[in-house]
């Protein structure tokens, strides 16, 4: 049985923080904007394309990016916007699509494998890109290919805010001129080997044999030169609620010891916070369980701004536990609970100006990864 045509759509919030910026204070729009820290230290978390024709890219030192262009506008950022954003969109697609992945807040893959029976499925995604900036005012790019790699790397074509459609067969055609590290996973290590071998387009991949890039660059190569011609078997994965990240303590006494109480809830947040970043996670919602000695057993959560930093969440966590417990009640069992986890720590340490912060966190990781969870505790817990 001949498997059917696969449609596979990818959706990108084009610059998506710097549109939320834009939409905050419409002075900015068509101006060279950065999105980051302030400081001496801080870098580049997105830029504008207009800042972008400078030679600015995230990730880009701040003070080089103020060299390349003394009059950038760099912003006061807002997390809690970019949050309130990125869950309408997801609203919105996982009311229309059949299947869906979220690969983080400003990114997704839809799977309308099939339901060319139905509609057309060019029209009905670009239907559902017009219903999103309707809704939302946020410019968003789209591709719609037989594979989630050639849709992600086709939507970078169609930025900024435009859409494309590459038809079944034509993956190789059309990454044939593409720069080949276009191609995800194709790093600076890699594209400077494929560079010594004159691989400059992905189409010149296709110049050498399967085993000669195996040679070259070892199982990669392999994989490479299929990647050239566009095949990709990479599924979508069905969006759900992400697994949540939680402890809990059932203590031997029932304990009323305030102070005990909260110190145990520190160490927990502590706890969750540091496994939350080892999955290289933020989360959007935080829980506090109370069970009684009755086995009454009370929780409260609180939708926040993305995060995965400590000092955040445990001044959520102590919030949610006072406005939960009955004070001098007895209790028998103290939990955390994070959920609504996205993948995109890595732009939470770009979002604002706590580079030391980040810094501190990255360093206490580092410590507790080599001597143990334990070997670094707030003072409250120790």
């Amino acid at each position: 049985m001949t498997s059917p045509q696969r449609y596979i759509a990818h959706f990108d919030l084009d610059s998506f923080f710097v549109s939320v910026e834009v939409l905050n204070n419409p002075s900015l729009k068509g101006k060279p904007v950065l999105v980051g820290g302030h400081s001496e230290r801080g870098v580049v978390a997105a830029c504008s394309y207009e800042a972008r024709k400078f030679g600015i890219h995230s990730a880009m030192p701040m003070k080089k990016a103020m060299q390349l262009c003394p009059h950038a506008i760099i912003t006061n950022v807002s997390r809690g916007d970019y949050s309130k954003y990125s869950r309408i969109v997801t609203d919105i697609i996982a009311a229309k699509a059949p299947l869906f992945e979220k690969a983080s807040i400003d990114e997704f893959y839809l799977d309308l494998t099939g339901m060319d029976k139905y509609f057309d499925p060019y029209q009905w995604t670009i239907d559902l890109r017009q219903e999103i900036i309707d809704k939302t005012q946020l410019p968003i790019s789209f591709a719609l290919a037989p594979n989630k790699m050639v849709a992600k790397i086709a939507t970078d074509e169609a930025k900024p805010n435009g859409y494309i459609h590459i038809l079944h067969g034509m993956e190789a055609d059309f990454l044939a001129p593409l720069k080949v590290n276009k191609i995800p996973g194709v790093g600076e290590q890699t594209y400077q080997v494929l560079k010594r071998m004159e691989i400059y387009t992905i189409g010149d991949i296709r110049k050498y044999s399967k085993k000669v890039l195996e040679n070259a660059l070892g199982k990669y190569g392999a994989e490479l030169w299929d990647k050239s011609l566009g095949i990709h078997h990479g599924e979508v994965v069905p969006y759900h609620e992400p697994k949540s990240i939680s402890t809990e303590n059932t203590f031997e006494t029932n304990t009323a010891d305030n102070s005990f109480l909260l110190a145990e809830l520190v160490r927990m947040t502590e706890k969750v916070a540091y496994e939350l970043r080892q999955e290289q996670k933020l989360t959007g919602c935080i829980a506090v369980k109370i069970r009684y000695p009755d086995f009454t057993t009370v929780s409260k959560q609180a939708t926040i701004d993305y995060t995965l930093r400590d000092d955040e969440l445990i001044a959520f966590a102590k919030d949610l536990f006072f406005k939960l417990y009955k004070a001098g009640t007895p209790v028998r069992l103290l939990g955390v609970r994070l959920s609504d986890l996205t993948n995109h720590a890595v732009q939470a340490n770009l979002f604002d100006d706590g580079e030391k912060k980040n810094e501190l966190y990255k360093a206490i990781d580092e410590v507790k990864n080599k001597f143990g969870k334990g070997a670094l505790k707030k003072g409250r817990t120790a």
